[in-house]
């Protein structure tokens, strides 16, 4: 479990075919002293383990699951990617609950600066949007976010001018994607609502 309070940025060394997906390296010297094989990491926003660490490297396996969902296939050499520890008892809980199961990408839109904040529009796909409310939780990239406004075909997030300099979100242009992860309470309720509304419209009539 994780919060979406990204920590710092890693860099991506090498990602290559392996067995039946692929092998993603990323580079930071810090988490590569703290990490062991088995531990669990947030690399933009998707919860990854650790199958090896060589010197300041970290090697992880992603499977066709994850290469399908998420746009960490994409990722070449030297790019930055957001990275977070899983969040530890009795941490402060700076963000919202974040699993690390992205759902699907979104796609930036446009950007409009705005003093010292941009406003960020993306659209993805109409199936999440459902779980989308203004002022509620969205993680883009594995960064928590709250959403500014949500319409039938898109939704915007406003970035301050921290998650600009020390988040991947500072760099995505228009056309690019993000991994998107909608808020777990959100899917919860939705699914209560989908089984007891049934029973009680029958109950009611």
């Amino acid at each position: 479990m994780f919060t979406g309070i990204i920590e710092i940025l890693g860099t991506v060394m090498e990602l290559r075919e392996h067995n039946s997906g692929r092998r993603l390296v990323l580079s930071h010297a810090g988490l590569a002293r703290e990490l062991r094989p088995g531990d669990s990491l947030a690399v933009n926003g998707v919860c990854l383990t650790v199958v090896a660490v060589e010197g300041e490297h970290l090697h992880f396996d992603l499977a066709p699951e994850t290469l399908s969902r998420t746009n960490l296939g994409s990722l070449s050499p030297g790019q930055p990617v957001n990275l977070e520890r899983p969040v530890r008892l009795g941490a402060p809980l700076g963000g919202h609950w974040v699993q690390g199961h992205v759902d699907g990408l979104a796609t930036v839109l446009s950007r409009q600066h705005q003093q010292d904040f941009d406003l960020v529009w993306f659209t993805c796909a109409p199936e999440l949007l459902a779980y989308m409310v203004p002022k509620g939780s969205v993680a883009l990239d594995g960064v928590s976010l709250t959403l500014v406004e949500v319409q039938p075909d898109r939704f915007s997030v406003a970035l301050i001018p921290y998650t600009l300099a020390h988040t991947t979100l500072g760099l995505r242009r228009v056309g690019e994607t993000v991994n998107l992860e909608v808020d777990i309470l959100s899917k919860y309720v939705r699914r209560a609502v989908e089984i007891l509304l049934p029973t009680f419209l029958t109950r009611s009539q």
